[in-house]
């Protein structure tokens, strides 16, 4: 498990995943964005319990 986290780290660190942080941090604070993700987990937690 310590694995995935330090990869998770190193991905975050780099300039990819800055690019991917900034273009998800502009995507949560659009109101449509945050509504459409809301939609989205509200489905897979519904699937989960069948």
């Amino acid at each position: 498990m310590a694995g995935i986290i330090d990869r998770l780290k190193g991905f975050s660190r780099s300039p990819q995943g800055r690019r991917a942080i900034a273009s998800a941090r502009r995507a949560a604070s659009d109101p449509r964005k945050r509504a459409q993700a809301r939609r989205l987990l509200g489905r897979l937690r519904s699937r989960r319990r069948f």
